[in-house]
């Protein structure tokens, strides 16, 4: 059983829920570490920068992007570990710094994460 799995940019003013996680590669600007309250920063479940550079936030690409991170995620299935095991207690929120709410790594990987 999966517990819920949300989605929250790093500057949203609202508290996060559950076991909370940043998934994105570089530290997001403007935020400091002590104010951002995570339980961990997981890099290596973020899409490659070349996958990164290549998407450009463009939601034209969105759905290729998605592909292939997915692609990129089966082939890491340790660094996306840790994100099973905590949805398997309870909520997990993904923190990312993208503008762009509904095309963004963070909605790919809660997907990936919820079901096939």
């Amino acid at each position: 059983m999966t517990g819920p799995i949300h989605t929250q940019r790093v500057y949203d003013d609202r508290p996060a829920e559950g076991s909370v996680y940043l998934v994105d590669r570089l530290w997001p600007r403007g935020v400091s570490k002590e104010e951002l309250h995570v339980d961990g920063w997981l890099k290596d479940v973020a899409p490659s920068a070349e996958l990164r550079t290549w998407f450009a936030h463009d939601p034209a690409r969105f759905e290729e992007f998605s592909r292939r991170y997915r692609r990129e995620l089966d082939r890491h299935p340790d660094a996306v570990r840790p994100l099973r095991e905590a949805a398997a207690a309870g909520p997990v929120t993904l923190l990312y710094a993208a503008r762009d709410t509904e095309h963004n790594q963070a909605i790919v990987l809660r997907d990936y994460l919820m079901g096939p």
